[in-house]
């Protein structure tokens, strides 16, 4: 029971690690994503939008991320946060590809952030890793579908 313990510690222990990374690299990743989001070809609309406003929204995003990947947020909440988000890009003029390529760039960013820190030396760090990357991955996922609900 005492070994189950040390396990489930350490799962915590390294998948809280690598949220901390995240959220403690909130302005590089933001201002990395900003670079690639204002000259990818799949995003024109966002070439010329205010970059403080981009900023504020990446930043949002990856110094919160522990909230948005927690067991204790809800289905509902990221419905109801996303679906908005979808109505209020589609006011702004941003077509729905444009918006679901900035979430697949925000997480593209976070994840090369993780790789290129050199965190994961063990197997049992990968395996942690893995299970922290289908946490976000579920969760861009939900926030792609509930941002296209609320665009359309």
């Amino acid at each position: 029971m005492e070994i189950r313990n040390d396990k489930l510690f350490s799962s915590f222990s390294v998948s809280q690690k690598l949220v901390d990374l995240i959220e403690s690299h909130a302005d590089e990743l933001t201002n990395n994503f900003i670079e690639d989001i204002k000259s990818h070809s799949g995003t024109p609309t966002y070439h010329t939008y205010d970059e403080r406003e981009l900023y504020k929204r990446a930043y949002r995003v990856y110094s919160n991320l522990g909230k948005w990947i927690s067991r204790d947020t809800t289905k509902e909440e990221i419905s109801r946060h996303y679906t908005a988000l979808g109505e209020k890009r589609k006011s702004e003029g941003f077509s729905l590809s444009e918006v679901i390529q900035a979430l697949i760039v925000t997480r593209n960013h976070l994840w090369l952030k993780v790789l290129s820190e050199g965190v994961l030396d063990t197997v049992l760090d990968l395996n942690q890793a893995m299970e922290l990357y289908n946490r976000v991955v579920r969760f861009f996922d939900k926030a792609i579908y509930y941002v296209s609900v609320g665009y359309e």
